[in-house]
């Protein structure tokens, strides 16, 4: 049973995360090609700092993200990695968003109680719905935890230099 007082707490369902997220993705991918476009066709190099960063923390959001409404939504973890690939190409997230809402895989509120679904008293639903329960300490936490996945592959440095 999903409790919906969370909902109208925060605001932020499930389906709203999604689409805010969804659609974050796809005006990075923007900002990404302008970059590209600007260094490529016309030598100014300038925007690819600023918009490759940017483009890889909503990125690694995006991704928590599916990881976070996937488990909610009770996702096959197929269902989670198509989402995840998604954002690898450039504005695929939002007819992905568009399918899932056709199919109704955003519908419903978070899942704050146990369902009493087989399973359901695994320490990742227990930590989940305490999460959810918790929602400004759950972003604190997945915020920093993308900023330290963020923060790894900056010191790596582009994906084109790691196996040179």
């Amino acid at each position: 049973m999903m409790d919906a007082s969370t909902d109208t707490a925060t605001g932020l369902t499930p389906k709203r995360l999604y689409r805010f997220l969804a659609i974050a993705e796809a005006v990075t991918w923007t900002l990404v090609i302008i970059a590209m476009i600007a260094k490529y066709g016309f030598e100014v190099d300038a925007l690819v700092p600023i918009a490759g960063p940017i483009h890889g923390f909503v990125f690694l959001s995006y991704a928590a993200m599916q990881l976070i409404v996937g488990h909610n939504q009770r996702w096959r973890l197929g269902t989670v990695a198509l989402g995840v690939l998604t954002a690898v190409i450039p504005y695929a997230t939002i007819p992905w968003e568009r399918r899932l809402v056709r199919t109704d895989a955003l519908e419903g509120g978070w899942r704050t109680d146990p369902t009493g679904e087989p399973g359901d008293d695994r320490w990742i639903d227990r930590a989940f719905r305490w999460g959810i329960t918790h929602p400004i300490l759950l972003a604190v936490i997945a915020l920093v935890l993308v900023a330290i996945v963020f923060a790894a592959l900056l010191t790596a440095g582009p994906p084109t230099e790691w196996f040179d």
